[in-house]
């Protein structure tokens, strides 16, 4: 019912920033609650931030500060906006979506990023 595509990873230095963009299609994007997912080679995938439809926004106490993600309904689109990166923030991110006390969430492919000098 919902699609995701994640865009805007890559190579960047430890203090640089980078954009993720995760574009959404095939629903009511409005009504969706949206988060941003991370997974370092051999480690679990874990929450970053979330935003919900409402706009309330969260975050893990590891980017709090440097992170900020937000939504634009118009465009059907939630970004993650990444500054003051470091090293422990390679990993592949993912975008996902979810409706309040519903059990099905929709993942994209991933985007990578690496932190590295």
């Amino acid at each position: 019912q919902v699609q995701l595509v994640e865009s805007g990873g890559g190579l960047v230095q430890p203090g640089g920033s980078l954009r993720l963009s995760c574009a959404a299609s095939g629903s009511i994007f409005s009504i969706y609650n949206m988060a941003w997912y991370r997974q370092a080679p051999g480690k679990q995938r874990d929450l970053v931030a979330s935003i919900t439809s409402g706009g309330s926004t969260n975050y893990a106490d590891s980017v709090k500060g440097r992170f900020t993600i937000s939504r634009d309904n118009d465009k059907n689109t939630v970004y993650l906006q990444m500054n003051s990166l470091k090293p422990e923030d390679t990993a592949v991110y993912y975008c996902n979506a979810k409706r309040s006390f519903r059990t099905v969430a929709y993942w994209g492919q991933g985007t990578q990023v690496t932190v590295s000098s």
